[in-house]
């Protein structure tokens, strides 16, 4: 992360815990981290005062880091953390910050008449696979399917036990929690329709330039924010690369995905927080209102 918490997951981690810190129905909130990043998570969480956060090592895969999270209810070995065992444990990730009580609030009830409950949303593209030749073998009818998302909620009970019972290989290389629960504890999940905003954030580095610290992060479907950075308080974006921008956003538009430029700057490392404020309202309100007047439209923080 270099000097300063990464922006994206500083940013996403403030608000989800902010929307599920004022759900009163859940009880703690279990916040799984790689081991480098552990003091800067406990930075944040006592600087804005978040109350039901209890941070957990990681593993190196993510089965590995959800098993450690659910080990907190349930092993001796997180005797230092271990708290009242749940009914109901939901499972979500950072990379989908914005997800809202409503979706929250069905996973959870489903699980709680199914054992276990996931959110889905339809399928983008068609899914495709191919012979050892590198030659087209066959293409899944994508009206049968679907994407799987997050949150996943499941009974305490399904969801430690499938883990329990999970092999290396399953730790290693599996994904799909609800796949977990079904091929260990025989519990078929319920499909759950998601909204629109339960899209994946990804995210670069950060890096800097003569002592002016900067982020690049990137938001992929439906929306894509870039932002850039100059060695100096000028912008360094021309008019060329401000077409460039322009022009590929009014093409991916017709792909139903719509592209914003979003600048950062700061020198005073006091004004960090002020920067972050301004730059995560600027998301937010993008996220939200999907304008398609401001595509291509660089916009500063």
């Amino acid at each position: 992360f270099g000097r300063h918490p990464c922006i994206v997951i500083h940013v996403y981690f403030l608000w989800f815990c902010t929307v599920s810190s004022r759900i009163s129905w859940i009880a703690d909130i279990i916040v799984v981290v790689s081991p480098e990043n552990i003091e800067i998570m406990k930075s944040i969480i006592e600087r804005y005062g978040h109350k039901r956060v209890t941070i957990v090592k990681g593993g190196i895969t993510r089965h590995r880091s959800i098993f450690n999270g659910l080990k907190v209810f349930a092993e001796n070995e997180f005797s230092n953390h271990l708290l009242q065992k749940p009914e109901v444990v939901i499972i979500h990730d950072a990379v989908r910050p914005f997800v809202e009580e409503d979706i929250l609030s069905k996973v959870v009830m489903a699980a709680k008449e199914h054992g276990a409950a996931g959110a889905i949303r339809p399928l983008v593209s068609t899914v495709i696979a191919s012979a050892a030749d590198g030659c087209l073998d066959h293409s899944l009818e994508r009206a049968r399917y679907r994407a799987s998302e997050m949150p996943q909620a499941f009974l305490f009970d399904i969801i430690y036990e499938a883990y329990r019972q999970c092999t290396d290989y399953d730790l290693d290389y599996g994904t799909e929690c609800l796949h977990l629960a079904l091929k260990y504890c025989k519990t078929n999940a319920k499909l759950v329709e998601g909204t629109a905003d339960l899209w994946k954030v990804k995210n670069n580095t950060l890096w800097k330039k003569q002592n002016f610290w900067g982020f690049v992060f990137f938001l992929f479907v439906p929306l894509q924010v870039h932002l850039d950075i100059s060695e100096n308080i000028s912008f360094s974006i021309g008019m060329e690369e401000l077409t460039r921008i322009k022009k590929f956003a009014r093409e991916v538009k017709k792909k139903n995905i719509l592209v914003y430029g979003l600048l950062i700057q700061y020198k005073d490392h006091l004004l960090l927080q002020e920067t972050v404020n301004s730059a995560a309202a600027l998301i937010m309100a993008l996220i939200k209102d999907r304008n398609p007047e401001l595509i291509g439209q660089l916009l500063v923080a």
